[in-house]
């Protein structure tokens, strides 16, 4: 099983979301990533968390394993980030003779 990095971009980073966001909306969008990190299941080897710097499109990341990245693509759908912007798939390889 492979491990794959998702990085979370968006035209507006996820401190300005949240700054913009009512409580409501704020806690609406923690359900609606629950929910899927829920459905996720197992896949999800570390959550992740927001972001800052860089070019500023990156808010955040996890980790999920698979089988390939099309098996992480299909674990995708419906995720809530896809509302608001795009999310890169990477895979993690391991290092040199491990």
């Amino acid at each position: 099983m492979a491990k794959f990095l998702l990085l979370y971009r968006a035209d507006q980073s996820a401190a300005e979301r949240m700054a913009q966001a009512t409580p409501e909306q704020q806690a609406a969008g923690m359900q609606a990533w629950m929910a899927w990190f829920a459905k996720a299941g197992e896949a999800v080897v570390d959550g992740g968390a927001p972001t800052a710097g860089g070019d500023g499109t990156i808010g955040g990341y996890s980790i999920l394993q698979a089988d390939s990245a099309d098996a992480v693509r299909s674990l995708l759908e419906g995720h809530p980030h896809t509302e608001i912007g795009t999310i890169d798939v990477l895979e993690i390889l391991p290092p040199p003779g491990a």
